[in-house]
Order: structure tokens, then C-alpha cells, then sequence
């Protein structure tokens, strides 16, 4: 898949106050211009993801591969707060000529998918036959498919939900705590700053995406008398060190936010009234062990969804399941296909 970006020349509305006079958007898609009466494939990505779908599911899209863009016309944009080149706290502000940091407009899921929208009719694409939301690209999907009911067939909603919970809230302010503690980030001196409280900021948001049955059966010490356990410890502060090294506190502290903005009942009277009002033929994907979209409640929303199927992954790996279980997700996903 190619790499593209597109700088509007129109202003950016944000949501929630704000008003930049163009934004970036940065998109991947397959080698060739998309033809009319291509399938559209459309992938919205994870929180820390980016816009190259075969780099963060190789399973999944690639030559030959059930999501392929050689078949079909396959395009993923990368979400507005994201490093990875569309407009963010790390972009250049052109009143100061140095990076936004704390002054990027505050960002939320209905922008993310204002930008997909940009893409989508920038393209020239009418119709969207399949889009995937696994995770936060979750979010986008449920969004999306409400504010644009005529222009989406099918969806899969893959661990995930339409309205934000007090749970993963809760893990969000922990680790936007964990950034603040980190006396480098407020003042925002540069964004290669504040990766101590970056790094435990993911430490604490990987622990709400594994299980406890999943960290026994990879992370226990492999000597019966070691005298101090490290070997998890050992691997969260590698896991905090590949994100600091990819990523930067600001755009990550941006884009949790964004996570506790979703709520697609927002000004159309409830979460129920919002999915009742879904078009597509519409998959929603549980992981039974999920800890922050628990399959309970995918299930309870796919019910309010006309139509909907429900099917559960079964994983020990919590909500990374999506990224671990790829011959059973594939197999449900193919239904679509």
C-alpha cells in the first residue's frame, strides 16, 4: 500500500472549540487509483496504530491475505492527534513555527471521522462496502456509519463499543496522570520530552488490554527460586520503551482524551436511539476476555443494532486478542467477504 497526504484548503472545525485553517491527513491505499465499481475496504486504526495496515495486521491484509489490496480497493487513514503524519500536537503551528504541543485544538472521535470523510470524498469514493473498526478504529466505525448511514454496507465492529465506559476512563486518567507527573511535559519545551511518564503511561494502558491468565502464562520466572520476581517488570518497561521510541507524550495524551470523547448518542437522543438508526449489516466482534469492551457488553449493543450479528472471540489475551487470534477472527471476518 502506498502513502499519501492531503492538506486541505478549507478551515477545520473541531467538536469541541477550535478552528485550524487547514489540517494534514495522511492516508494509505492500494498502488493503483481507486476505479469506479472497485470494492472499498476501509480500515480505521487502533490508538497507537498507524495509516499501513500491513505493518500492524499482517495477518490480515497483504497480498493474498483476506483484506487484499492488490483485489480490492484498500485505504486506512491515520486519525487526527496521531504522530504518524496527519495533524497533531507534534505538527508544526504556523503562528509560532515550532510544534502545537498543549495548543492543538482538543480532538474527538466525530473530528477523527470528519477527517476519514475528507479522504473518502477526496478519492472519489461514493460507497463503502466493507469498513473495519477494531479497537478505538471502533469508535470511528460506529461514528461513521451514523453519520453517513447511505455510504457504508457492511461493517464489523471488533473489540469495541459505541460509548466510552468508566472502567477504560478510568485506566485513560491514570495514565494521562502518569504523563503529568513527568515534570518535563507541561512545559512543553519540545515533544521529545516527558518519556518517563510516557513509558508508564503505557505500562498502565497494557496491563487493561492483557489478563491475568495471560501475563501467568508468559511472564512467570523461569527459576523456581528466583529471590525478586522482574520478569514482567522486565517487560513492561521494554513494552514502555518501544512505545516511547515510536511515539511522543503529547499525541498520546491527546489521543486518550479523544478515547474518553466517544459517545455516539451524544445530540441524537442516547447510545439505544443511535444504533437503532444503523443501516449497514452490521458484525460486532466480542473477546470473551476482554477487560475494557467486555463481550457482555458488544453483545448488548449488537442487540440494539437492526439486524446485527454477535460473535465472540476466545482468547487469554484480553483486548489484544484481535491482534493474536487471527485464524478465528479471519474466519468471522470472512463473512463479509
Amino acid at each position: 500500500m502506498k502513502a499519501s497526504k492531503i492538506t486541505t484548503n478549507a478551515p477545520f472545525s473541531f467538536e469541541a472549540g477550535g478552528i485550524l485553517p487547514n489540517i494534514d491527513i495522511l492516508y494509505h491505499s492500494s498502488d493503483r487509483p481507486y476505479r469506479k465499481g472497485d470494492r472499498v475496504v476501509w480500515i480505521c486504526h487502533a490508538l497507537t496504530g498507524n495509516s499501513d495496515p500491513e505493518e500492524w495486521w499482517p495477518q490480515m491484509v497483504g497480498e493474498g491475505k483476506l483484506i487484499d489490496p492488490a483485489k480490492d480497493f484498500v485505504v486506512c487513514v491515520n486519525m487526527l492527534c496521531s504522530p504518524y503524519g496527519s495533524s497533531s500536537p507534534a505538527s508544526i503551528n504556523p503562528a509560532t513555527g515550532k510544534p502545537f504541543m498543549l495548543d492543538f485544538p482538543r480532538t474527538t472521535v466525530r473530528d477523527m471521522v470528519a477527517a476519514n470523510i475528507l479522504i473518502r470524498k477526496h478519492l472519489g469514493i461514493d460507497k463503502i462496502n466493507i469498513l473495519l473498526g477494531p479497537s478505538i478504529g471502533g469508535f470511528q466505525a460506529y461514528e461513521w456509519v451514523i453519520s453517513e448511514p447511505e455510504v457504508i454496507e457492511k461493517v464489523a465492529f471488533i473489540a469495541t463499543t459505541p460509548r466510552v465506559c468508566p472502567y477504560l476512563t478510568a485506566f485513560c486518567e491514570s495514565q494521562r496522570m502518569a504523563i503529568l507527573a513527568d515534570s518535563e511535559f507541561l512545559e512543553a519545551k519540545s515533544i521529545d520530552t516527558a518519556k518517563k511518564g510516557l513509558a508508564c503511561a503505557r505500562s498502565i494502558a497494557l496491563i487493561s488490554y492483557r489478563t491475568l491468565k495471560g501475563y501467568n502464562a508468559t511472564q512467570f520466572e523461569k527459576e523456581d527460586d528466583t529471590l525478586f520476581a522482574d520478569r514482567a517488570a522486565s517487560y513492561q518497561r521494554y513494552q514502555g520503551k518501544k512505545l516511547v521510541d515510536r511515539f511522543d507524550a503529547y499525541c498520546y495524551y491527546y489521543l486518550s482524551h479523544a478515547v474518553d470523547s466517544q459517545n455516539v448518542g451524544r445530540g441524537r437522543g442516547g447510545v439505544s436511539n443511535a444504533l437503532q438508526s444503523i443501516k449497514a449489516q452490521s458484525l460486532v466482534v466480542g473477546i470473551d476476555s476482554d477487560q475494557i469492551f467486555p463481550a457482555e457488553e458488544c453483545k448488548k449493543h449488537a442487540q440494539m443494532i437492526p439486524g446485527a450479528i454477535y460473535k465472540e472471540l476466545k482468547s487469554d489475551f484480553g483486548h489484544d486478542g484481535f491482534l493474536i487470534e487471527s485464524d478465528p477472527l479471519r474466519e468471522i471476518l470472512s463473512t463479509l467477504f
